[in-house]
């Protein structure tokens, strides 16, 4: 008996709780990924843009890039218009979203913590008028019917700030029509309207189908405004208190989508790639072939003094023509710089 029961202790079955501090033991070795730490990185809720919008590219760019730039969070695209952003920022259901500086300002008089903090998209509003059109340049247009986006978009502000570095004030020298892109777009082909100022990759489309580009209001813009840097239109933004809770995780997501855009920039060809996440249909094709060409320029990766001081700018030029009351009593930026993508 006394035998048996020496191997009775040594070769016994192991208890239940020792089985269980064995497995707590391995998962907490260095050399063991489980499930629960894969799972335990930070999610970042971002905008996703829709498509028929120069950002509805970014998903797809993002997916080419080494996934190392990504490998401290994940992100969580959460759809939703223009509109919908500032609520769901407020409500904790988006992180980061897409801001100008001048829409950003009349939020910041009205005591919002939203901030800039990374690059997103440059100017990118274009003029377009029919092929046969007299028209030649911007003040051709004046007395004439010009559709556009709503007073409250970027790209109306930008363009009204834009035009009137060479005289033109929208509201007294065109007959405006508001609306979003696609019904713009309509009106022009209809012969409703004698030019429409819309954004890519709208505009791509309409030169793709036969129309003329009569000038971008990027060009108007740093041609006038004593700005060398390219024309801000959004960049990437979240409330401060997120920001200043998740700084190293922000700087990653914006050197992220520095990354995508300068991807873009070096290869022009994926917006041939991804025309269909932009909402273009294969039958566009003279459209696709001029996206390359068109829109890499769109896309800016640095995020520096030169940028800021171009949005300070178009602050400044905002209140001169009645945008904003006045200045914003903080800074729309971080002030951060990433340094060159």
């Amino acid at each position: 008996m006394t035998h048996k029961s020496k191997r009775s202790s040594v070769f016994r079955s192991p208890s239940r709780r020792e089985v269980l501090a064995g497995i707590t033991a391995l998962a907490a070795s260095p050399f063991v990924v489980t499930a629960a730490a894969a799972a335990s990185k930070p999610v970042v809720n971002v905008t996703l843009s829709t498509p028929g919008s120069a950002g509805s590219i970014w998903r797809a760019a993002i997916s080419t890039l080494d996934p190392s730039l990504s490998s401290e969070f994940d992100i969580r695209w959460v759809a939703g218009d223009p509109g919908q952003m500032q609520v769901q920022l407020a409500a904790g259901s988006l992180d980061v979203g897409l801001f100008g500086a001048i829409g950003l300002a009349s939020l910041a008089r009205r005591g919002s913590d939203i901030t800039l903090f990374g690059p997103g998209l440059n100017n990118h509003g274009r003029i377009i008028v029919q092929a046969d059109s007299p028209y030649q340049k911007p003040s051709d247009l004046v007395g004439k019917k010009i559709a556009t986006q709503p007073k409250t978009t970027e790209t109306y502000q930008q363009a009204r700030v834009a035009l009137s570095l060479i005289g033109i004030d929208m509201e007294r020298d065109f007959e405006v029509f508001f609306g979003p892109p696609t019904a713009n777009l309509a009106l022009f082909d209809r012969g409703d309207v004698d030019a429409i100022i819309v954004v890519e990759p709208t505009a791509t489309r309409a030169v793709g189908a036969g129309a003329r580009e009569l000038a971008k209001i990027g060009e108007i813009w740093r041609q006038s405004s004593g700005v060398s840097a390219a024309p801000f239109l959004v960049g990437l933004a979240a409330k401060n208190s997120w920001i200043a809770s998740n700084r190293h995780i922000a700087t990653s997501v914006a050197r992220l989508f520095a990354a995508a855009n300068g991807a873009l920039r070096r290869n022009p060809e994926l917006f041939v790639e991804y025309a269909s996440e932009m909402g273009l249909r294969q039958k566009e094709s003279t459209a696709i072939e001029l996206l390359p060409s068109r829109l890499a320029d769109v896309y800016p990766t640095d995020w520096d003094q030169d940028v800021w001081n171009s949005i300070d700018r178009q602050i400044e030029i905002a209140v001169k023509v009645g945008l904003l009351d006045a200045t914003p009593e903080r800074p729309l930026y971080d002030g951060l710089p990433l340094g060159k993508a």
